[in-house]
């Protein structure tokens, strides 16, 4: 069941976001104030105390109805009626997956009601790890699983069919082609992917050990972060020796950005940027209030030996360790590109809009993920939601998962 204080996680959200920008105008109030102030000298001293006293109450006095608000929207949230207290369905669900996404880390340490919990999902619920709900949501449970992970912001619904004749549900097609029953993981994406991937070594364990029928195949399948997510839970799974990592198969990585994603980069050379004045210095702490999550896309994070005791936003900073690969598993990688030569001045430059092709395949100048090279791919003319539900992409994993374990 979906927690019951869902929604007042979401319906106090807002009054979060607004705290931040709040303390950003604060942050360009009293450094614009400490600039002018400063430049008149000593004689403004008297009326600087003055401007600087209202101002920290007026700061102080808006934060605080900013919270008091919050608390009481959200307190009369979990009021309604427990139906209506539940953002049931693919469209509430994508709006608590993108705060989580957002602000996923801030969430879950406040114990908000919208962070999401890693769970199995099935009929639109979370689905105990024990034999007899297995057995009720897997009604034709099989050995072989294919197990799904989204990426940033996304959950079990990401994988759906989205209309059109090139469009195919990946997980109904390798129920009917070969055998493996679809099982779809929803998990708050805001965390630390090495938090995940922890999280989704010890859910698989249980989930394998419950399972209705002996499980001897699996293969894990991520797009984007859940790519990066699947990599760290196989890092964990071996370093336990847990026997759900011995059944590991087949690891495809869908636009997986193993060496980091552009747009992070971006983002954290803005805000390296903007610190240097203090003026500026404000915005650039907005924009590091992004999760913990975000931050992991860019260089492709995997374990926690990447992010303990370092600062997070480090000016392009490459601190990831390489994590090898399951002895027992083949891992493939496929990365598009919005045009059709990966090579073409486009193509390089923008990648999938998100993920360049170097990155999805692991191949750096400076790091190389060691992925064989008859098990990689690339495809033209798709963009990085592409990798989500089309046939040709379905094609090949197929292809892929239908090789001799």
């Amino acid at each position: 069941m979906k927690p019951p204080n869902e929604l007042s996680g979401v319906a106090g959200f807002p009054f979060l976001v607004a705290g931040d920008v709040l303390a950003c105008v604060e942050g360009v109030h009293r450094a614009a104030a400490a600039r002018s102030f400063g430049a008149i000298g000593p004689v403004a001293t008297p009326v600087r105390g003055l401007h600087d006293a209202i101002a920290r109450g007026t700061y102080r006095s808006l934060e605080a109805a900013f919270q008091t608000v919050g608390r009481g929207v959200a307190v009369a949230a979990g009021l309604l009626p427990a139906e209506a207290r539940e953002l049931s369905g693919a469209h509430g669900g994508r709006l608590v997956a993108m705060l989580n996404g957002f602000a996923g880390d801030r969430l879950a340490a406040s114990g908000s009601g919208a962070a999401i919990r890693m769970a199995v999902r099935a009929g639109g619920v979370d689905v105990t790890a024990d034999r007899d709900a297995l057995t009720a949501a897997f009604p034709a449970a099989a050995a072989r699983l294919a197990v799904f992970v989204h990426g940033l912001g996304g959950t079990e619904h990401s994988w759906q069919v989205r209309g059109g004749r090139d469009s195919v549900n990946y997980g109904a097609r390798l129920e009917a082609d070969l055998d493996y029953t679809p099982v779809y993981v929803r998990y708050n994406s805001g965390l630390h992917v090495s938090e995940n991937g922890r999280a989704l070594a010890a859910l698989l364990a249980d989930v394998t050990a419950a399972w209705p029928v002996p499980v001897r195949v699996i293969a894990l399948i991520g797009h984007s972060m859940g790519g990066l997510v699947v990599r760290s839970a196989c890092h964990y799974g071996a370093l336990s020796d847990a026997a759900w990592a011995g059944a590991v198969r087949h690891v495809v990585c869908l636009g997986s950005p193993h060496l980091g994603a552009p747009m992070e980069k971006a983002v954290n050379a803005a805000a390296s940027w903007l610190s240097l004045l203090p003026e500026t210095r404000p915005f650039a702490d907005l924009l590091n209030r992004r999760s913990v999550g975000v931050k992991d896309l860019r260089f492709g994070s995997l374990v926690d030996e990447d992010w303990i005791g370092r600062d997070p936003d480090a000016f392009l900073q490459d601190t990831c360790r390489e994590v090898p690969f399951l002895d027992a598993a083949a891992h493939y990688f496929m990365g598009v590109t919005v045009t059709s030569d990966p090579e073409h001045p486009i193509g390089r430059l923008v990648g999938d809009l998100l993920v360049r092709f170097p990155s999805a395949a692991g191949r750096g100048r400076r790091r190389r993920i060691p992925f064989a090279i008859e098990h990689g791919r690339h495809l033209g003319g798709l963009h990085h939601i592409d990798l989500l539900h089309r046939r040709s992409v379905y094609h090949q994993l197929r292809a892929w998962l239908a090789r001799p374990s």
